[in-house]
């Protein structure tokens, strides 16, 4: 009997079809981009100050540059700890009093301005901005700016809900019509986002979209890889995942183009309801259909691969089947991932990186958005060294395998960190310049995880092992917002000093897991817990099946 993978050998394993659906699906990869990251530009928080009845027409009355206007009614640094005092407080001062004069206003009401009395900002702000963000629209700054962070946790929340039932639907439905359904539902939500009236609406359609979006993403992670031969599944899941940092070099120039965050909000979700037109582009995966013992379909699909790739069809099509082993019979369950020492070390220590895969890389992002001088130009720069990253994993992993990799991007990620804490504010490029390193030694580590989860588990749980240990990464990005924004209220360097300590640990700890470069893949409990005691011959190539993974995802 021949199997998918046979038949694909015969048909091509990466010929034009396989190419098509490969760039075509791309496109759902790199749209998901402004989803995953968009806070940075739907959100951003300009300099702000109080908006205080009667300044305006005083300093048009004195001929006022900005300079002065904020150098003679707005409250200065404060005490050092003291969170943005300028930003959420203002003189207690009527400024329409006509004994204010031009040179000085404020000197005819105290001897020293610390003495003046200082309160909330009571008639809003004044943002120092050309465009806008769910930041100056609702006035999330002062007391409501944890409110933003609130507003990316609910994507990530909607992350984790949605990966859930998405590996579900996906197999019981069809990968296709998961694809369609996220689809549609997500382009639906996302232009609800931008037309939201109020931030509690805006929080829902935010977590909604969060709950299908992933699963979109995680659909054509899924047809892309099932489409491929097996020599080809590694390159083309990383591949599809780099489509990803494509989407990140575009945001930044849409978002420099479009300085409105419902505009730009529109930009990125209009363009999706092209994704519809899969239905007549991408077929269903036979490997799916032939798991439903729908032969007759993934035959004639397979016919339109091997006719798209100038192959001949299959000589005998009822030999087709679904290669099937005793160990898919098995009904997996969570207590497997636990049930013997080295499944417990393993299920534990990859829980902990994608942990902190995620807190690292959200975390960097937002933190260089939040200290950054050109916001545009500093998440390009970080965005472009996602392209070496996956170049180096192309080209390192078949040499030294995955642990060592995973090992030395870890500690370059938390040792940036580390650096980035010395380095004054004021050498902003330097700042920059390791971030960039952090975050690409971060970006390895996303897209290494993901390749070593599902290596070190058994064939029958190795999906319910890649599902459960990659929650955790939705459940990092859901604490992300609030670890990054609410510590530098207390000390800008206060995130990094987190962030490093738990690359640095994560690093330590990748240690403990065993390499999986020329050992079989395990397909018993026993197998996976001799794993790195017994080395055993292993195939050229790797069956890798992950049914839901992040990133980018991610």
């Amino acid at each position: 009997m021949l199997t998918m993978d046979d038949v694909l050998e015969q048909v091509g394993e990466f010929g034009w079809f396989q190419k098509q659906a490969f760039l075509t699906l791309c496109l759902l990869s790199a749209a998901f981009a402004p989803i995953y990251v968009g806070i940075v530009f739907l959100a951003f928080t300009p300099d702000h100050r109080c908006l205080s009845p009667g300044v305006a027409e005083l300093s048009r009355r004195c001929g006022w540059s900005l300079a002065g206007e904020l150098n003679y009614t707005v409250p200065g640094p404060g005490a050092a700890g003291e969170a943005f005092p300028r930003h959420c407080r203002g003189y207690e001062v009527d400024w329409n009093q006509s004994g204010l004069s031009c040179v000085d206003p404020l000197a005819g009401l105290a001897a020293n301005r610390s003495h003046l009395p200082l309160g909330p900002c009571r008639h809003g702000w004044v943002y120092d901005t050309p465009g806008s963000s769910i930041v100056t629209e609702f006035n999330l700054v002062c007391d409501d700016s944890w409110k933003v962070d609130l507003f990316q946790s609910c994507v990530n929340l909607g992350f984790f809900l949605g990966s859930l039932g998405v590996g579900y639907i996906a197999d019981r439905f069809g990968r296709k019509l998961c694809l369609l359904a996220t689809t549609l539902v997500g382009a639906v939500l996302g232009v609800l986002t931008a037309v939201a009236p109020d931030y509690t609406s805006l929080l829902l359609f935010r977590l909604l979209q969060g709950l299908v979006s992933k699963g979109s993403w995680t659909s054509g992670y899924i047809l892309i890889t099932e489409f491929v031969g097996l020599g080809y599944r590694r390159m083309v899941a990383i591949l599809y995942q780099t489509a990803f940092t494509v989407g990140l070099v575009l945001l930044s120039g849409l978002a420099y183009i479009i300085p409105h965050w419902r505009w730009l909000q529109l930009a990125t979700s209009l363009p999706t309801f092209l994704f519809l037109l899969y239905y007549w582009c991408v077929p269903e995966s036979p490997r799916w259909l032939l798991s439903q013992k729908r032969n007759s379909q993934a035959i004639k699909i397979i016919d339109h691969i091997a006719q798209k790739n100038g192959k001949s069809p299959l000589p005998d099509p009822k030999m087709l089947s679904l290669e099937e082993d005793v160990t898919e019979k098995l009904s997996p369950s969570f207590a497997d991932l636990f049930s013997t020492p080295h499944l417990r070390k393993h299920t534990l220590i990859l829980m902990y990186l994608w942990f902190t895969s995620s807190v690292l890389y959200q975390g960097l992002i937002m933190h260089v958005g939040a200290t950054g001088g050109n916001l545009h130009l500093d998440f390009l720069y970080s965005a472009l060294v996602e392209f070496p990253a996956a170049f180096i994993i192309l080209t390192t992993i078949d040499r030294f395998g995955l642990i060592r990799p995973l090992v030395v991007s870890n500690l370059v990620a938390g040792t940036a960190c580390a650096v980035m804490i010395f380095i004054s504010h004021d050498l902003h490029w330097l700042n920059i310049t390791v971030a960039c390193f952090g975050r690409m030694g971060i970006t390895i580590v996303f897209q290494l995880v993901c390749l070593v989860n599902a290596e070190l588990y058994p064939t029958f749980i190795r999906n319910l092992g890649v599902m459960v240990c990659s929650s955790l990464c939705d459940l990092g990005g859901i604490i992300t917002p609030f670890l990054v924004f609410r510590l530098m209220e207390v000390w800008q360097g206060l995130p990094l000093i987190l962030f490093a300590v738990l690359g640095l640990v994560a690093g330590g700890m990748t240690l403990l897991l065993p390499e999986t470069k020329g050992v079989t893949l395990p397909e018993t409990i026993e197998d996976a817990e001799n794993l790195g005691r017994i080395a055993k011959p292993k195939e050229n190539t790797i069956y890798l099946q992950i049914q839901t993974s992040e990133r980018a995802g991610t």
